[in-house]
């Protein structure tokens, strides 16, 4: 029988996954289906459990359930404790098995697709939620010069540094972090690329990368950005990595992600 998986949101019409693991399963030779589920706001778990009871085999997580997602699993990967939030879930003799792979993902899309070494750059992310907390770890590993989380609400974002102070030189606090400061790379992981709200406007510095984490608009972050000469990029490709992590997961084959990069990029330019 074809394995099913799936991913929950809410909204998800927009979301790409579904085509991308098409795609990747046809590559790798993989038989199985892969579906959107809108999850009820109020009601996550029970839409993740209909979904196992029904056969799926494994789903990834997006906006606003991956904290949910971490709470819900049985067992969770050393990432996904780290990140305090779940994306990728498989589900077996060990029950739910909670992973993130948005960290790996965003690291790969810069290193990789990117040609963007993150070691020895200044960097700034923006956002103390559960899109953020799972690149945390995996930037700090790549050895910045140094990593500000700047927040709305600046304790969370001080709590946030607080863990991982042990890993790497951090700080986090509110958006007066970002006066007197000049960025390297500045990664926007707050919900504002969805919302079209304006975020304070960082310092970048010369040849600075503007990663929104978001993808398939302009958001205001990405104009601002583009206003101050800084290269921009949004979040197609880690969403393209992270998916090539959870399908490594799930079927024990790593996919190719340049040709799908290559056929994502050239339908939204069609």
């Amino acid at each position: 029988m074809t394995d099913r998986y799936a991913v929950f949101g809410n909204p998800i019409g927009h979301s790409l996954s579904p085509r991308i693991h098409a795609l990747f399963a046809a590559q790798c030779g993989e038989d199985l289906s892969y579906e959107a589920i809108l999850a009820p706001l109020d009601d996550f778990a029970g839409a993740l459990r209909g979904f196992i009871a029904t056969g799926g085999r494994g789903a990834n997580v997006t906006v606003p359930f991956k904290e949910q997602a971490y709470r819900l699993a049985d067992v969770r990967t050393p990432r996904a404790e780290a990140a305090g939030a779940v994306n990728t879930l498989s589900f077996g003799g060990d029950g739910i098995v909670g992973d993130n792979t948005d960290g790996a993902g965003l690291v790969r899309d810069l290193t990789v697709n990117l040609g963007v070494d993150p070691g020895g750059r200044r960097i700034l992310l923006l956002g103390a939620g559960g899109a953020a907390r799972g690149v945390v770890l995996p930037l700090l590993e790549q050895k910045p010069a140094a990593l500000f989380i700047a927040n709305r609400t600046a304790d969370k974002a001080r709590q946030l540094a607080a863990r991982f102070a042990a890993q790497g030189r951090i700080q986090g606090g509110g958006f007066e972090l970002l006066d007197a400061r000049a960025f390297d790379l500045v990664i926007n992981a707050t919900s504002a690329g969805l919302t079209g709200a304006v975020l304070p406007a960082p310092t970048f510095a010369a040849d600075a990368l503007a990663y929104e984490m978001v993808y398939g608009r302009m958001t205001p972050f990405l104009r601002q950005a583009q206003a101050a000469c800084a290269r921009t990029v949004d979040g197609l490709g880690m969403l393209v990595e992270q998916a090539a992590e959870a399908f490594l997961l799930w079927r024990g084959v790593r996919p190719q992600t340049a040709p799908v990069l290559a056929a994502l990029r050239a339908i939204r330019q069609a």
